[in-house]
């Protein structure tokens, strides 16, 4: 090969959308490829954001440490509070909840899994109350207590994890202002022509609103539902899993500030699931649900009855399909954020398949030759990614004894991928839990939603029962005591956001 065939790296990047998506692939891209390649992000001030990726999951502090974020900062510029889980209420029945933490279950004392012991002693009638009972997380949560887990594994303060609440807005903001100090060259003006090359089918080029053009090599949609680019110019196609997800619509709506707890809530409604999210300056709130069951005004007005507070606005309607597309990347473009797909918000997963579409991107970043074996593994982790999440959302539905309106007789009887039952079925038999080593939800995540939605094992995993001289009885007496010590010396929520990341008092 010669010099000249040798493919060049990109030199120009066109983002098409702002928000979350739009702004964390910007920051993140600017980050790694420098002033070497020139960014562009082309966004609409008319164009409204969803703005519902109010809570996270564990790994979006890996995001933002990757960037160099500071943790005080973040969370004072955001409003942000921090989470150690989410409370799901009336899932499983009514007048029951359970709680699924980010973090372990006890702590191991054996060569045997810890949850195997409680799972042997439970099931023999020995352990006094639920799984839940030995997760940090809740003994922080239910308390309203907060600090960051201790550094040293010996300790049971170590074995919780947290995330945070934000306002997402406020985190783009944040995020814009760290990727134009790196480069990045924001357009505004609404896209209204997308130029597609008749060789080969690549975006040349967009067109504004002001008739100005904006030229790429490779472009990123992050335009949302719409898909702008993946969809309307290149027609990716969509998979629609409605018919396991049957939800479709969302009511969204902040109050005045309430409880203030370390933690989201999740209800379950008649037509669906109730939302609700604490800020330092309010709280979130909001209601998807079902259209075949309930009216988006219903909807709305059993959100109002039920808030904390106050209403500051006007409820805010959502309407969106539960699926991914059928290609993230095609040719020159791929999607991140809402244009790639949209699971619903039960598990917080929105702002984290942005985070990995953009750090799988960065990892399979092409030149300008632009090979499809690129693409192919992309749209193959991707498709992968989403399958594992659209599974544990499901489990949510399926695993409930409820029968008391149209939504929950159809989840019951709904037929559900074979991946799924596989699990359930390892599970139910034996307790044992099976899963892809690239699992989002790892197994502490699983076995939340099986105990605390009903799925209980016939027997459990046959090794404990070999440990006969293990002093399990003990052990959890003395890893309860431990939790109750630990806890008891944290300080509340709102004491540790106003020592170390209180955000400003917000003015008129």
């Amino acid at each position: 090969m010669t010099a000249d065939a040798i493919p060049a790296p990109l030199t120009s990047i066109v983002i098409v959308g702002g928000g979350s998506a739009g702004w964390m692939t910007a920051a993140a891209l600017a980050d790694v490829v420098g002033r070497d390649c020139a960014i562009t992000l082309i966004e609409s001030e008319a164009i409204g954001t969803v703005g519902v990726g109010e809570a996270t999951i564990p790994p979006i502090r890996n995001f933002n440490r990757r960037l160099g974020i500071d943790e005080a900062t973040f969370v004072r510029e955001t409003q942000g509070s921090f989470k150690l889980g989410i409370e799901f209420v009336d899932w499983g029945k009514r007048d029951h909840s359970y709680f699924h933490p980010f973090g372990q279950y006890g702590a191991e004392f054996d060569s045997v899994p810890f949850y195997h012991h409680w799972m042997r002693e439970h099931l023999a009638g020995r352990a006094d109350g639920p799984i839940d009972d030995f997760s940090m997380c809740w003994a922080m949560a239910k308390a309203g207590k907060f600090t960051l887990p201790s550094p040293d594994r010996r300790l049971i303060q170590s074995t919780f994890d947290y995330a945070y609440h934000f306002d997402a807005g406020l985190y783009a903001a944040f995020l814009r202002r760290f990727a134009e100090a790196r480069g990045v060259v924001r357009k505004e003006g609404r896209v209204v022509d997308v130029a597609v090359r008749g060789a080969d089918g690549f975006i040349e080029h967009v067109t504004l609103e002001s008739g100005e053009t904006v030229s790429g090599e490779f472009f990123i949609d992050c335009s949302g539902f719409r898909g702008l680019l993946i969809e309307e110019a290149l027609e990716a196609g969509y998979d629609n899993w409605q018919h396991w997800l049957p939800c479709d619509r969302a009511v969204a709506v902040p109050c005045e500030k309430g409880e203030f707890t370390p933690y989201t809530r999740s209800t379950a409604k008649a037509a669906g699931w109730q939302w609700r999210i604490p800020l330092q300056h309010r709280t979130g709130n909001g209601y998807v649900h079902c259209s075949d069951f309930i009216s988006e005004d219903e909807a709305s007005a059993e959100l109002l009855a039920t808030l904390d507070g106050k209403p500051l606005a006007d409820p805010r309607s959502l309407r969106f399909v539960t699926g991914k597309r059928r290609e993230f990347w095609k040719r020159n473009c791929v999607a991140i954020g809402l244009s790639a797909g949209f699971m619903e918000p039960l598990e917080s997963t929105s702002l984290h398949l942005i985070q990995y579409g953009i750090l799988r991107l960065i990892a399979l970043l092409p030149d300008n030759a632009m090979s499809p074996l690129l693409r192919r593994e992309y749209n193959a982790q991707t498709a992968s990614e989403y399958e594992r999440i659209r599974d544990f959302l499901i489990l949510h539905y399926k695993a409930s004894v409820r029968d008391d309106s149209e939504l929950w007789r159809y989840c019951a009887a709904m037929p559900i991928p074979d991946s799924l039952q596989y699990k359930i079925d390892h599970f139910r038999e034996h307790g044992m839990l099976v899963s892809d080593e690239r699992e989002l939800f790892a197994n502490p995540s699983w076995i939340a939603v099986y105990l605390g939605q009903g799925i209980v094992p016939a027997r459990p995993p046959a090794l404990a029962a070999m440990r006969g001289g293990v002093p399990v009885g003990e052990r959890l007496m003395q890893i309860r005591s431990a939790m109750d010590e630990a806890v008891a010396a944290m300080p509340n929520h709102s004491e540790f956001i106003a020592r170390h990341c209180a955000a400003p008092p917000i003015t008129a």
